[in-house]
């Protein structure tokens, strides 16, 4: 009977151990080493905030269409950005100076350098502006079984997966690999897909490249689960396999 309690305990610490399979991230590499990258730029949201710049021939006549960026705007931190950025309103629109309302919600930065180009020309604004839209408050909230859980902003047009578990340390060899969670509003619409990391299959889908706003979750794979609060970290597992091991020996004999 001794013997069996201790071959039952010695399982359920093999059970607490992840297998290859489970940690090694874009297993079939080898069968998709080459594909083509179709990068998705981001669409603009309520409570996003813009920085945009204007410039003009005569650099005077683009000064009214400009907000606290001066001579000095070089030096400006992110945070300084924020504030002097303009704000998506919740019914999409910015208050532009002189030009009003303007409706951005759902366009890429670059659309609306187009959009807001095309109204000072034809409203004999400016003649041929320049237009620069930098979107300066993007994040992406990343939770669960990674080294640092939190919200990181980032100022790249397109980041992928990859990139956003970097910000977060990567993830803890307790991180279920082959199904992390991706939450993301579109158009009031949230949608919640779920991702393998131990495939490349991933790299063609839409979420692929990460969103402002994305919610990515990490949960623990089935070892971390199955042995939660019946050993705590790895040193422990193996002083009880040892334990474990060395007692069916001495027992046996």
């Amino acid at each position: 009977m001794k013997i069996k309690g201790l071959l039952l305990i010695a399982s359920l610490v093999m059970m607490s151990c992840a297998s290859k399979k489970e940690i090694l991230y874009l297993q079939d590499a080898d069968q998709n080493d080459s594909s083509t990258i179709s990068y998705q730029n981001a669409t603009i949201q309520p409570n996003d905030i813009l920085k945009i710049s204007v410039e003009s021939l005569v650099p005077e006549a683009a000064i009214p269409y400009n907000r606290g960026l001066g001579s000095g705007s070089q030096s400006l931190t992110v945070e300084l950005l924020k504030l002097q950025g303009y704000l998506v309103k919740n019914n999409g629109t910015i208050n532009f100076p002189i030009l009003g309302q303007i409706p951005v919600a759902n366009l890429t930065t670059f659309e609306i350098e187009e959009k807001i180009k095309s109204i000072l020309v034809e409203g004999g604004h400016l003649n041929n502006p320049t237009v620069d839209v930098r979107l300066v408050n993007a994040k992406v909230t990343i939770l669960g079984e990674v080294k640092s859980p939190g919200t990181y902003t980032f100022t790249e047009q397109n980041i992928t997966i990859l990139q956003g578990l970097g910000y977060a340390g990567d993830l803890t060899i307790n991180g279920k690999r082959e199904d992390i969670i991706i939450t993301r509003d579109v158009d009031g619409v949230r949608k919640i897909s779920h991702i393998d990391l131990t495939s490349t299959d991933f790299m063609n889908s839409e979420f692929y490249y990460i969103k402002p706003n994305d919610v990515i979750i990490v949960n623990p794979n089935n070892p971390k689960v199955k042995s939660a609060g019946f050993v705590g970290n790895v040193s422990i597992v193996l002083t009880i396999t040892s334990l474990v091991l060395s007692s069916i020996v001495l027992l046996s004999r």
